[in-house]
């Protein structure tokens, strides 16, 4: 006999379209999300139900969480143990829980590294007092039970939460499509605002605010937004929070950090603060201690350079660029009381939450009703029993079927025939009429309480509001982020941390850049790679604008700044720069963006540009004159109204005409600049300022040319020139001598 097997075929898209909605479905709904009833995520929640069923109070012995984790992945959380403790510690963390509902003993992580807890073989937990607010109404018919993955235990559905923990503790996960970022509040703020919208059932965002008015993170950092950025986060259920550590300044001067943002680590600020001093970028700053221990969990201490500083602006400078202000994100997604995940609002958020605090309160008070009227039809019985106890011993004695007799013959029910048999002897002297009165009295009046409340919403209402002061005040206390609206923090700019200092920026014929400090530096003298030489040399200051042309006329920028050191070799500038199809540099300016340079090529085409309409951030460059061979060294020009260019042909030809016959230009081709024949071209340029001489310098020898020898060679622009004497004629350089007495200087 053969089996036969059913198949079912799907298409591949349709099979696989329904197995990932399945997946995020299960991922959103009981993975990720927490929902509005109790503020936990599945795993949280089976954590603190089986702690509970362990006897984990927070009076009990605490025990090692292993065992609780073994316990709630055996019987509930069929998943990784490791996931499952990771959870556990998050939820006794002081520094990531507002009010942790879990009491650990060992290590259990620190700010500096959250993950950095102990093995679960080596810590100890119990529950926090706090989460009593969530087991306490647990076994008073509260809530929904289901049965765990295999079917052999129960569960709850949900903790019947006393306080909106949604928004007590907050939470983040990521789901498929979705994500929850949802920051903790103060306790008693919270309930006061719960207490407001029970009150006033159509109170808006703005006017809950009023009680709740941020969120209130464990670290007690500043919560420095605006009032305005804080109601439309509350009224979207999205946006950002800013926050931004405290600090305090010492009698020695000293600044020091006592309070973080949410989730920042203390190592990592020290770390960030530090870089900068290294790379020479904060100044401002001489020192740098952590001082943290068990007395102050955050003490970091920067010490300023003097007390010159301004320590206001250091301070800003630091918040702008460190961690030590921080925006954190927002958003209020959770599972509602429909099954489905949504971004609420505050007041959403609120009333949904109201809503199922008064059904639980509902369904206690029924249960304890149930229960009453129980306890008081019982008592009927015992009365009856009591007052006709000889012939209830008769009956006990003698019948065969005592129950059905003490039913038939007192006009009893099952219950209170049950709970005469299960008397025992010794009991029967104590049986008096008047304890039974005085605890049915006390029962009657409970159950009309108790009807009163199930019978009107307003004393429901108010019980509610009750429960939710007396809790707060139990478990709550003062905000530890005050909220002060400030601007967002401004670095300090380059030129007010680090001093402008004079400098030499030096370029070798391979390629390699470094800068000397001070000026006035024998940059040939300097020591170079075998077979290298000095290209050419700039002087200025470190916070001017550093240009490098290249062979093909592109214009690029450096930070002067960041050069390596000419104590050493420098650094080839293709490290920085992406210098194309074989391009070499070739030459330098450094100067404010507003000085002018004449550039050119060697084919007699140039014009003059400022500084700042060759600069960029782009390491490829930016394409500035149009070359048909290299261009020749930029001349700064001071005063190109008076300055004249000076240009040294290959033919031992020298031209001079003034600089304000060139255009200014931010790029191009430029205007001719001397008439060059056969293969003739410019070997030297320099500007002279007015009443300045020139260096002509050809091999070993150099010819001065003073002001009045000069005017031999003045012609205009585009003039082809005259030879220079026999013997200068192979023209390498040409150069301005330094001024004497009151002339300008290049």
């Amino acid at each position: 006999m053969t089996e036969t097997t059913e198949i079912e075929r799907l298409p591949l898209r349709v099979f696989a379209e329904k197995a990932y909605l399945d997946y995020s479905m299960y991922v959103v709904l009981d993975r990720a999300l927490p929902h509005i009833a109790d503020g936990l995520k599945p795993v949280q929640r089976r954590i603190v139900y089986a702690m509970s069923e362990l006897g984990l109070s927070a009076q009990s012995k605490p025990k090692k969480s292993a065992r609780t984790v073994g316990d709630v992945i055996g019987k509930f959380h069929p998943h990784g143990d490791s996931a499952c403790y990771e959870a556990m510690v998050t939820m006794a963390q002081p520094f990531s829980y507002r009010y942790p509902l879990i009491d650990g003993q060992g290590n259990w992580g620190s700010p500096d590294d959250p993950k950095s807890f102990a093995a679960m073989r080596y810590t100890e937990a119990r529950l926090a007092p706090y989460a009593a607010t969530l087991l306490a109404e647990l076994e008073q018919g509260t809530v929904d039970w289901v049965p765990n993955f295999d079917g052999t235990l129960q569960e709850p559905k949900l903790l019947p939460a006393r306080l909106p923990n949604i928004l007590v503790n907050g939470t983040t996960g990521i789901a498929v499509g979705m994500a929850t970022d949802i920051p903790p509040h103060n306790l008693r703020e919270l309930a006061a605002a719960c207490q407001h919208l029970l009150k006033h059932p159509r109170a808006t965002v703005a006017e809950l605010m009023e009680h709740l008015p941020a969120p209130d993170f464990p670290t007690g950092c500043e919560i420095v937004s605006d009032a305005e950025e804080l109601r439309k986060l509350y009224e979207t259920g999205t946006g950002q929070v800013r926050l931004r550590a405290r600090w305090e300044r010492e009698e020695d001067g000293n600044i020091v950090v006592t309070h973080l943002p949410h989730q920042v680590s203390p190592a990592r600020v020290l770390e960030q603060i530090a870089e900068q001093m290294r790379a020479k970028k904060l100044p401002l700053v001489e020192d740098l201690r952590d001082e943290s221990d068990h007395e102050n969990p955050t003490r970091i201490v920067i010490i300023p350079r003097s007390n010159r500083v301004d320590v206001e602006a250091l301070m800003a400078h630091l918040f702008a660029t460190t961690d030590l202000e921080k925006n954190v994100r927002v958003n209020l997604n959770m599972i509602g009381l429909d099954g489905r995940p949504r971004v609420k609002n505050l007041r959403e958020i609120l009333s949904e939450w109201l809503s199922f605090r008064l059904a639980t309160v509902r369904r206690r008070l029924e249960h304890r009703l149930a229960k009453v009227e129980e306890r008081l039809h019982v008592l009927d019985g015992l009365l009856i029993a009591y007052l006709n106890i000889d012939e209830v011993i008769r009956i006990i004695r003698h019948e065969d079927d005592p129950k059905a007799e003490l039913m038939r013959r007192f006009k009893l029910s099952e219950i209170q025939a049950e709970a005469i048999l299960d008397l025992k002897l010794r009991h029967l002297q104590k049986i008096e009429e008047v304890q039974i009165k005085t605890e049915q009295k006390a029962l009657a009046a409970e159950r009309q309480a108790l009807q009163e409340l199930l019978g009107a919403e307003a004393r429901l209402k108010k019980q509610v509001g009750q429960e939710l002061g007396e809790d707060a005040k139990k478990y709550g206390d003062a905000r530890r982020c005050p909220i002060v609206a400030r601007p967002a923090a401004q670095a300090l700019a380059v030129e007010e941390i680090v001093p402008a200092e004079p400098l030499t920026v030096v370029l070798s014929r391979a390629g390699w850049i470094r800068a000397a400090k001070g000026h006035g530096i024998d940059a040939a003298a300097l020591s170079y790679k075998a077979g290298d030489a000095l290209l050419c040399a700039v002087e200025g200051r470190s916070n001017q604008l550093l240009i490098l042309l290249d062979s093909r006329g592109r214009a690029y920028t450096l930070n002067p700044r960041e050069l390596p050191s000419a104590r050493g070799q420098g650094e080839p500038v293709t490290t920085r720069l992406d210098l194309q199809d074989g391009a070499t540099v070739a030459g330098l300016m450094l100067g404010e963006a507003t000085d002018r340079y004449v550039i050119g090529g060697a084919d007699g085409y140039g014009f003059v540009v400022k500084l700042e309409d060759l600069a960029g951030r782009n390491r490829a460059g930016k394409a500035v004159i149009s070359l048909a061979l290299p261009p020749f060294p930029p001349c700064a020009t001071r005063e190109p109204a008076r300055d004249r260019l000076a240009l040294a042909t290959a033919e031992g030809r020298l031209l001079v005409f003034p600089v304000a016959e060139l255009p200014e230009l931010a790029k191009g081709k430029g205007n001719k600049l001397v008439t060059l024949k056969g293969e003739d071209r410019i070997v030297a340029a320099a500007v002279l300022p007015p009443g300045a001489a020139l260096v002509v310098l050809s091999g070993k020898r150099t010819l001065t040319l003073k002001p009045a020898d000069l005017e031999h060679y003045v012609g205009s622009r585009a003039a082809r020139g005259l030879h220079l004497p026999r013997g200068y004629r192979q023209v390498e350089a040409l150069r301005v001598p330094p001024p004497t007495g009151g002339e300008l200087g290049p």
